[in-house]
Formats: structure tokens, sequence, C-alpha cells
């Protein structure tokens, strides 16, 4: 319990400070940033006093604050933190604490519970703020009917809000569209209301992804950022405000929570809204420090991916609907030649699905395509040393099937009918509980009889008038829904608890670390082009680490972009994740398929270190070059990829760093050459690659870290890899 005397409370962890006010009507957080030590009771006194802000002109009487339930009580004229009414009336919520708990973690961290209760909007409401050992501040909010209310609640928000400093005048947020997601837009921190919304039934390719607010430059390496994440699959909110009163004895405000379409949450008498997780990072070394606390984050949880990611093939790119067993195999075969560990069947394996106009939602064995079923070609794989996974879209359904003409009500549409397919497919009302049983039971019945190791979980469309017109309404069901997917992916994990999830919403439209909480692996984007998939995975990287980002070799000429692109450029991009393949290695050359298979090999050198490391990513002024490493936990080792993604306007580089190692140390640095030279823009390298090229170079910490070193000038679309081992 919490009384006056303690009323300040802190959770440290990492580097990091969170202080919390529980001494008021409503608590403040007083400091969220760079750790402030012990906060003893003198230290306390001084955030607690000079957290009164000053009465301004024409303003309220009293100072402004900015609580951690921010309401306009408070003076605070932005987005509040909680909206709703009883049938229009209650809607100005008066929060008052009423309880709380303070618990600290041995390991770094802890818990800071608050319960609060409301006369006004006659509700009651939890607020808990959890550290980490990485030191990632995790928001969780509920709000309660209570069981004696006299009506229904109608909540049309909830929104976990944090105060950020002036310093922090640079915003870093994501946009990006089918095959170009994650991409990045930086802006001035202006005044007004910097709101990003998803109303697609999911993020969207489109995904703000993580809202950063930072000082003015900052990079990969250096800068003080703040960071929010709403870990959440459905409808989202993002928004960073800015008021010419500041935000209590702070700037301005960063903040997220659920989008709620109108009606979509009437609390019952006894009911209860719990909000999605909001995750929010600070870091005073710029975005990959970012990144590194939120990998360290993922990478402590139980049910972490712990056994080597095996080397995938992915059948999609390589057959498309045409499944044809004799072919499959032969593919199978040269999958077990290179070094291939899983093989997952794509689209089309299923009754009726010759293209993307039919079946979805029977999920049976097409027995015209598979005469004795799926069994054959299982064995055929697992008979080659590999794991078998198949592909399923299990929130989605095809007019043109036998699930959509027996049960037309399980459509997700409106009482007046469904509007236009995307993709030929509508959506399955996942939250009608007949829908929800006949395809888990499906989809378990085919992971039992053939013993499935993986599942490619795809949704490949928006979610329009995602309402159910049943019950005599057209009630909004993106909550529903999405908790739905959830429920469905624990019981699945439940039931087979061997299986593997990978997450794939026509590729990176649901990428966010709700979904990541119930999947092993995210397919960061549909496009194989490594071109772009070196920006997108870059940026996918800073929440996700390398582990759980699914990277595959393409065909020569990209099935997205119809860029052509040598194979040592496409290999070296998909290596440094979860990789895999995603081309018809039938067609391969003798040469293509030993240096596949040389690649295959140095991936399985390599993912102890790829799949462990921290991420580094030099700053460098010509953004068509990336220099993107990750270094060991220890030090001891790093891989290096230098990647040009188009002509470079000047002659040479100059001297890089290379990030993240020990300018007291000593190194060895070699070039890998198993994927083949790259095409170079010069006529030699700097003088010191011809030892790293023949053996290894050595070199002082000081001369890579901090001098820096000359890189060759390459062509576009080439890349070398750096391997870099310290000496004792």
């Amino acid at each position: 319990m919490i009384n006056g005397e303690g009323r300040v409370h802190t959770l440290r962890a990492a580097g990091v400070s969170l202080v919390v006010d529980l001494g008021g009507v409503v608590p403040r957080v007083l400091h969220w940033g760079a750790d402030l030590g012990p906060v003893d009771g003198d230290l306390a006194a001084a955030l607690r006093r000079t957290s009164v802000p000053a009465v301004l002109n024409n303003s309220p009487d009293v100072p402004r604050a900015f609580s951690a339930w921010p309401t306009e009580q408070d003076g605070w004229a932005g987005t509040p933190a909680q909206t709703g009414s009883r049938a229009g009336t209650a809607s100005t919520p008066r929060p008052r604490l009423a309880d709380g708990e303070v618990e600290e973690s041995p390991d770094g961290g802890g818990r800071i519970s608050i319960v609060l209760g409301d006369a006004i909007a006659a509700t009651r409401a939890h607020l808990e703020y959890r550290m980490d050992p990485a030191g990632v501040v995790s928001v969780d909010m509920s709000v309660e009917n209570p069981s004696d209310a006299a009506s229904v609640y109608v909540l049309e928000g909830l929104r976990a809000l944090m105060p950020v400093p002036e310093r922090a005048s640079e915003l870093l947020d994501f946009t990006g569209k089918w095959c170009r997601e994650r991409s990045p837009q930086r802006m001035p921190f202006a005044f007004g209301t910097h709101a990003r919304r998803a109303r697609r039934g999911k993020p969207g390719h489109d995904s703000p992804f993580l809202l950063a607010a930072g000082t003015p430059g900052f990079g990969f390496a250096h800068g003080e950022l703040w960071g929010v994440h709403l870990a959440w699959s459905g409808d989202g909110e993002y928004l960073a405000e800015r008021l010419p009163e500041g935000a209590g004895a702070l700037s301005r405000v960063l903040g997220a929570g659920e989008l709620l379409r109108s009606g979509e949450v009437m609390l019952q008498p006894g009911e209860r809204y719990d909000a999605p997780t909001v995750l929010f990072t600070w870091s005073d070394r710029g975005l990959d420090a970012l990144a590194a606390r939120s990998h360290r984050r993922l990478r402590a949880r139980a049910h972490h991916p712990a056994a080597p990611r095996p080397l995938v093939l992915n059948t999609w790119e390589a057959v498309y609907f045409d499944h044809d067993l004799e072919r499959l195999i032969e593919i199978a075969d040269r999958a077990a030649e290179v070094g291939v560990e899983r093989i997952v069947l794509d689209d089309g394996w299923f009754r009726g699905r010759r293209d993307a106009d039919a079946g979805l939602g029977d999920w049976l064995v097409d027995e015209d395509v598979w005469p004795d079923g799926l069994g054959p070609f299982v064995d055929a794989v697992r008979g080659r040393g590999m794991q078998f996974g198949l592909w399923f879209e299990p929130e989605m359904i095809s007019p043109d099937s036998d699930l959509a003409r027996e049960h037309p009500e399980w459509v997700l549409a409106p009482r007046e009918g469904a509007g236009p397919t995307a993709r030929n497919q509508q959506v399955l009302d996942l939250a009608n509980r007949e829908a929800y049983e006949l395809v888990l039971e499906r989809i378990s019945a085919l992971v039992a009889e053939h013993d499935i190791d993986y599942l490619k979980w795809d949704h490949n469309r928006d979610l329009v008038e995602p309402v159910a017109g049943r019950d005599g309404g057209d009630r909004p069901l993106v909550h529903d829904q999405t908790l739905a997917l959830y429920r469905m992916l624990d019981e699945l994990r439940a039931r087979h608890p061997r299986l593997e999830i990978e997450t794939c919403s026509g590729g990176g439209g649901r990428v966010d670390l709700g979904i990541l909480e119930r999947t092993d692996r995210v397919w960061a984007s549909d496009c194989n082009d490594p071109v772009e998939r070196a920006r997108i995975e870059r940026w996918t990287r800073l929440l996700v680490p390398p582990e759980l980002i699914g990277s595959h070799l393409g065909a020569r000429r990209s099935h997205t972009t119809s860029r052509e692109t040598d194979l040592s450029f496409r290999l070296a991009i998909s290596l440094t994740a979860h990789a895999g393949i995603e081309t018809d290695l039938t067609t391969a050359t003798p040469d293509d398929l030993r240096t596949i298979t040389a690649w295959a090999a140095l991936y399985r050198e390599l993912r102890g270190l790829i799949h462990t490391g921290d991420i580094v990513n030099a700053d460098l002024a010509d953004d068509a070059a990336m220099l993107t490493g990750i270094v060991a936990p220890d030090g001891g080792r790093a891989l290096y990829t230098w990647a040009r993604l188009a002509t470079s306007p000047e002659g040479q580089s100059g001297r890089v760093r290379f990030p993240g190692l020990d300018a007291g140390a000593r190194y060895r640095v070699r070039v890998r050459p198993e994927l083949g030279a790259a095409s170079r823009h010069e006529v030699s390298d700097p003088a010191w690659m011809c030892a790293a090229a023949d053996g290894g170079a050595e070199l002082p910490g000081a001369v890579l870290a901090v001098a820096g070193v000359p890189l060759p000038t390459l062509n576009p679309h080439q890349a070398l890899l750096f391997d870099v081992e310290r000496l004792p």
C-alpha cells in the first residue's frame, strides 16, 4: 500500500528512472529518462517542488498539472487519457487516487500499481507502470463500470500518455505501403497534435510502428530519445502533442492507445475494458540503444525461441498456386542439397484454390491436387531431414467457398450486406464462437495429423466496415476480432507446444509487439527485392531482433519490383536475420547452387552471433550506403554488412567508423568470400583491404571504432561482409 510518507516512488533499471508522485489527488510522472540514482527524501522533495509550473496569463488560477491520467480538471487542454460518457452525461472524468502498490524487482525495475476512483464518471480505473530489467516501461490501463452502476458507460478512448522535455524537439515515425513498409519520416515537434491513426483492423503497411521524439539531429549512435509503441494488432492511435502552455512542468507529450470505433466498448455494470499495453523506451545513445532495450526485453521472455533458427524455404515465389507433387519433391531435393532445414508449403494446397478467388475458410486439402493428401509431400520433406510448415489465412473467407455458402452470416459485414472484396476475399467473424471453433479445429486437426512444425499465418486485407450484422444491430468488432485472434493463437500453442507460428499480413502489415507475444517470427515484407528489403529490415530492427525477422533469398528478377540484382547481393542482405529462400532452386545453375550452399553453411556458422548480438548502424551522410553490424554480447566477434543501394555522389567513402567495437581492443578484420565478389566502382580497394581479403587485417579498435577506415566504393546493389574478431 502507498501512503503520504512515501509519496514519491521510483523505478530504476539499465540507466533509466521513472519517478512517480503518488502524494496528490492524481499521481504525476515527475521524471522519465536518465537514471537519477536513488530518490531519497531531498531529491524527491526537489523533484516535487520543481514540478509545479507557473500560472500563466489568461489561464486557470492554479498551475496547470499534467497527471498520470490527464483530464480537463487539471487544466490539460490536450488529448485526455479517458474519453467516454453515460448517454452523453458524465463526460468529464475526475479521477482520484484511491489505492496503490509499489513493488521493486531485485533484477531492476518493478511496478507501480494505482487504483483511481471517479465520482463523476462513476467508474473505477487501474493504471500500472512496470519497468523491466532492460529499462523499458510498460503501461497497462483499465476502466471498470462497477456492478452497482445505474447505466452503461460508453468508453470512447483510453490512452497512455507520458510527458517529455523541451529538448525532444524532433519527431520520427513511419509510413509505407505494400512492399515498402516502415518508411521513416522525420519532422519538427511543432505545436498542436501530430496524430497517427490506423483504421484498418490491423496496424497496416503504413503503421506508425514507433513514434519517437528526440534531440535535434539524433541518429543511430547519438542523441537522446523517448519512444512509444502500441503492442496491439488491431486499430490504434499514436500522438505527439505540444501546447503553448506545456504539459505541467514539462513541455510536450507522447502517447498511444487502441483506436475505438463508435459504440465499440459499451461497459455494462460489472464489465471492464483492458487497454492494450503501451511501451515507452528511452535512450541517450541514439536509435541503436533504443533498439537494444527492445531486443533485450524480447530475448528475456521465457517463450523466446532458444533453438537455432532453421534455414527456411517457402514455396510461394517458386510455384505460386501450381502445386504438383513431383515438382515440389524436386524442389525439396535441391533444398536438402543446399542445406535448407525447413520447407513451408504456401497458398494453394486447399480445396478449390487454383488462384486467389476461392477456398478461404474451408481449410480442407484439395483432393484433385493432392489425391493422397499432404502426407506424401510431408514424408518427402521429413525423409530429407527437414521440418514441414504450412500456410493459412484463418481470419479471411472467400465468397466462393463452402463455408461462405453455408454460413453467409459469418462474414464480418453490416446487415445491409458486405462491401467490395479485397484480394477476392471478405473477413471471417472470428468473434462468432461457431466460426471460431470450426476454423480452430480444422487447423488443429491438420497440425496434429502431420505433426506440423510451423504455420505461416497470413492476413491479406484491411477490415472495412468491420461490424457484425447480428443480434439486432451492426456492432463494431475490431477489438473482439483481435482478441479472438489472440485466443486462437494461444489455443493452438497450448495444444501443440512445439508449433512455431510466423505472422504475415500481406507481408509487413501487422508487425507489432502484441502479435509477437504469440508468434515466433514476422514476415517483414512481401518484397524480396534486396534493395527495398535492406531498408525495410533496418527499420524493423528498431523493435524486432533479427532472429524474429524472416528474410529470404528471392529470384534474380524481383517478383514485386522487377529489379534485377546479383546473387551475391541478394544473399548478403538475406543473411543477417532469420534467413530463408523464396525462389525455384530447380532453375538455379550448378554454380549458383554451390554459392547458395556456401551461404547456407555461413548462415549456420554465424546464426549464433546474428540471433543474439546487438544491432549497430553507422551514421552516414549518404543514405544510399549502409554499414550495419551485429556485435556479440561479449564483444568478441561482430559481423558487418557494407552495402550500396544506389550510386555514390563521392568517389570514395572517407573514414567510416565501425560502431559497437571497443576502442581499447585490437581486432582482426576479414572479408568473407563465400558469397562471391562484389562489383567495385574503383580500380583497387583501399590499401588496408588487401590484408582483410587475404587472411585478415589486424587493426586497433581506436582506428576501427573512433578514427574509422576507408571502405571500398561499391557499385549499386552490391555488398561486402566483414567478419571482425577481437584478438587476445
